[in-house]
C-alpha cells in the first residue's frame, strides 16, 4: 500500500523536483532567520539580543542547503541563480521554477512566523501593526534602511554585502584552488552569512537576497500592515531585489580577475600544488 502511494506521489520531472527542493529549502532558511528576528523583537530583548538574529539566518542557510543542495544545488537566493542563468550555468528555462521555489517558500515561512507569534504581535503592537514607529514590527520580516542611512548608501551596503556572499560561495566550491573540504559546504557558508551578519547588518539589515525580502513584503501588505511596506524608506522596497543581483554579478567579475583566470593548471607543478591544496585544507 505504502508503495502505491509513494508511486502515485514520485514526481519525475526534474524541473518540478527543483522548485519543491527550493522551495522547502527556502522555507527551512526563512522561518529560522525570521522567527529569530521575531523572538528578539517581540520579546523587546529578553530572549535574544542580534547575534541571536545572525545565527538564526545562518543555521537556516545550513540547513536550507542541506535540504536541497543534492537536488536543486540550493541557489535559495534569486539573485544567484540569475547570475547562473547570465553566465550559461543554468539554463534559462528553469529561471521560472526557481524563483517561485524560493518565493513560495519564503511566503510560506512568512505566513508560519505569523501565526505562530501571533499572540505576541497583537499583544507588543495593541493590534496596530506598524512600519515605522517605536512599535514597528515590519522588520521582522522584511527589511529596512536605519534612519541615519541614505538611499544610496543603502544600496552600496546590499550591494558589497551581496558580492561578499557570492565571492564566499565561489571560494568556498571553487574545485581548482582550496575549496571547503567534502561535506561541509553547507555550514561553510552558513558562517559565511553570519559572518556578513555581524559585519555589515547596521545599516539595512543584509537582505542580500531578492527570494528573503520581496515574498514576506508582500506578506506583510496583505496581513494587515499594508502599503506602508513598500512606501517606508523612500520606496526602499526595490533596493533588495536590484543591488543583491549587481553585487552577485561583480563577485563572479572580482573572482575570474583574481583567481580563476590565473589559476590554470600547471603540468609542472600540479603535485605540488594539490599536496599544498591538502595541507592548507
Amino acid at each position: 500500500m505504502l508503495e502505491k502511494i509513494q508511486k502515485a506521489l514520485t514526481i519525475r520531472n526534474t524541473t518540478i523536483r527543483e522548485l519543491l527542493a527550493e522551495a522547502l529549502g527556502m522555507f527551512i532558511l526563512m522561518v529560522f532567520g525570521l522567527s529569530s528576528v521575531a523572538q528578539v523583537v517581540l520579546g523587546g530583548g529578553r530572549f535574544g539580543q542580534y547575534i541571536s538574529i545572525n545565527l538564526g539566518f545562518g543555521i537556516g542557510v545550513t540547513l536550507g542547503i542541506h535540504a536541497a543542495g543534492g537536488i536543486s544545488g540550493a541557489h535559495l537566493n534569486a539573485a544567484i541563480t540569475l547570475t547562473y542563468c547570465l553566465l550559461g550555468n543554468l539554463p534559462w528555462r528553469k529561471l521560472p521554477a526557481y524563483l517561485v521555489g524560493q518565493f513560495l517558500g519564503s511566503f510560506m515561512a512568512a505566513a508560519t512566523v505569523f501565526s505562530l507569534y501571533y499572540d505576541a504581535l497583537y499583544d507588543y503592537t495593541k493590534g496596530n501593526f506598524t512600519v515605522m514607529g517605536p512599535t514597528a514590527t515590519a522588520s521582522i520580516f522584511s527589511t529596512y534602511p536605519a534612519p541615519h542611512v541614505s538611499l544610496l548608501g543603502g544600496f552600496f551596503t546590499e550591494f558589497t554585502a551581496t558580492m561578499m556572499l557570492h565571492l564566499g560561495i565561489l571560494v568556498i566550491h571553487d574545485e581548482k584552488n582550496n575549496e571547503a573540504l567534502k561535506g561541509t559546504q553547507a555550514l561553510m557558508t552558513g558562517i559565511l552569512v553570519l559572518g556578513i551578519g555581524m559585519g555589515m547588518g547596521l545599516n539595512t539589515g543584509y537582505s542580500i537576497n531578492p527570494s528573503r525580502d520581496l515574498p514576506p513584503r508582500i506578506f506583510t501588505a496583505i496581513a494587515g500592515w499594508g502599503m506602508d511596506v513598500f512606501t517606508a524608506g523612500h520606496h526602499w522596497w526595490w533596493v533588495p531585489l536590484t543591488a543583491p543581483v549587481l553585487g552577485s554579478l561583480a563577485s563572479v567579475l572580482v573572482h575570474k580577475l583574481f583567481i580563476d583566470f590565473h589559476n590554470q593548471p600547471n603540468p609542472e607543478s600540479g603535485n605540488e600544488k594539490g599536496q599544498s591544496v591538502v595541507e592548507t585544507s
